[in-house]
């Protein structure tokens, strides 16, 4: 028969093994992905989209809803996107910085999909901002065709800064 401090021991090592097992359930992994903001790459998460075929394309959610939030005063920015992945989304806006201290009052996750499409004859590179992407629209480089595709992409690690549980 084990002593008291033993049965103590005992319990607070299953105790601790179940509240270590509670914590690896309550983890969830994202796929980080690369977005360009003013030259320098970000991450974000992908969870939300208004489009099936993305949706089911991204393994995510298909939220059709979300194109609701495209009237007008709703704070839904841009996120220019490539349709064939040639390249890393671009968007116009970050928190600033990520996390509880955001002090931009206009960014949101929430971005309507303008697609850029190069041009016949154009050499594709690396559009790293929102201008360098309308400064090669101006120059008749590339189309930007402007969706009804929301998606919901929260930016989660930009300029050296991460949300919580961030690697």
């Amino acid at each position: 028969m084990p002593t008291s401090t033993a049965r103590r021991a005992l319990g607070a090592l299953l105790l601790g093994m179940a509240a270590a097992s509670q914590a690896a359930d309550d983890t969830v992994t994202l796929p980080l992905k690369e977005a360009w903001f003013e030259g320098q790459i970000v991450h974000y998460v992908s969870t939300d989209i208004s489009d099936p075929g993305i949706a089911k394309k991204q393994g995510i959610n298909y939220v059709p809803t979300l194109a609701d939030t495209l009237k007008p005063g709703m704070p839904v920015e841009r996120a220019y996107k490539f349709p064939n992945d040639e390249q890393a989304t671009v968007l116009p806006s970050i928190p600033r910085p990520v996390g509880g201290g955001n002090a931009d009052p206009t960014y949101s996750p929430l971005w309507v999909l303008v697609m850029v499409r190069w041009k016949p004859g154009i050499t594709p590179r690396t559009l790293t901002s929102e201008e360098a992407v309308l400064a090669a629209e101006d120059k008749g480089e590339v189309e930007l065709t402007r969706t009804r595709i929301v998606a919901n992409w929260p930016v989660v690690r930009a300029r050296g800064a991460a949300l919580q549980g961030v690697r």
